[in-house]
Formats: C-alpha cells, sequence, structure tokens
C-alpha cells in the first residue's frame, strides 16, 4: 500500500508563492515519474509538471518560467514551487507518481488526496 501526502496549499494574492509537497510512503521499491496535476471547478483534470526519477522535467505551457517542479529521491518527495500565481491558477492540486512496490512488479500509478490554492486578485 502507497499513500501520497500533499501539504501547503492555501489562499495568496495575485503575484504571490507558494511550495507545495507531496510525501510517499509504504512499500517502496522504486518511484518512477512524479507530477502534479491540477482540476478548476467545471474543468478537466491538468498536468503542470512533471519529473522522471532522473530528474527530467516538464510543464504545462501557462505555467513554464513561474513554477518549478522539484523532488527528493531519499525523501520520496516532490515540490511545486509556484511563483507568481494568478488567480487562474485556482484550482485543486494533485499529486501523482508511478510506483514500483517490489523488484518484480511494473510500477502502478497513485494519486494525492489534492490540495487547495486559491489565487485572489
Amino acid at each position: 500500500q502507497v499513500q501520497l501526502v500533499e501539504s501547503g496549499g492555501g489562499l495568496v494574492q495575485a503575484g504571490g508563492s507558494l511550495r507545495l509537497s507531496c510525501a510517499a510512503s509504504g512499500t517502496i521499491f522504486t518511484i518512477n515519474a512524479m507530477g502534479w496535476f491540477r482540476q478548476a471547478p467545471g474543468k478537466q483534470r491538468e498536468l503542470v509538471a512533471s519529473t522522471t526519477s532522473g530528474g527530467t522535467t516538464d510543464y504545462a505551457d501557462s505555467v513554464k518560467g513561474r513554477f518549478t517542479i522539484s523532488r527528493d529521491n531519499a525523501k520520496n518527495t516532490v515540490y511545486l514551487q509556484m511563483n507568481s500565481l494568478k488567480p487562474e491558477d485556482t484550482a485543486v492540486y494533485y499529486c501523482n507518481a508511478d510506483v514500483v512496490t517490489t523488484f518484480f512488479r511494473p510500477p502502478r500509478n497513485y494519486w494525492g488526496q489534492g490540495t487547495q490554492v486559491t489565487v485572489s486578485s
């Protein structure tokens, strides 16, 4: 069993910053890709940023230059530094990870419970 627990959401004014964290725990052999998704009211869930175990990153065009994803493999934790926040960044942010629980099994995909980010204008 694997759990992803997010923290760091909250209310911030436009132009401000927040840092999200997501820690994976449980039976973990290794974690492949980790990422952050978000879902605003009435909209589909969308990828915000992702990172491989080797550190290769990818970002949605809407957050490039403002958000930075990073990870600490020793702590099984992924971070999302969000700067220059805009009201349109308001959403529930979800952590996602492809986790290998034992050596001979393929990775399974897991989601966190989500953390609310609200940006006021």
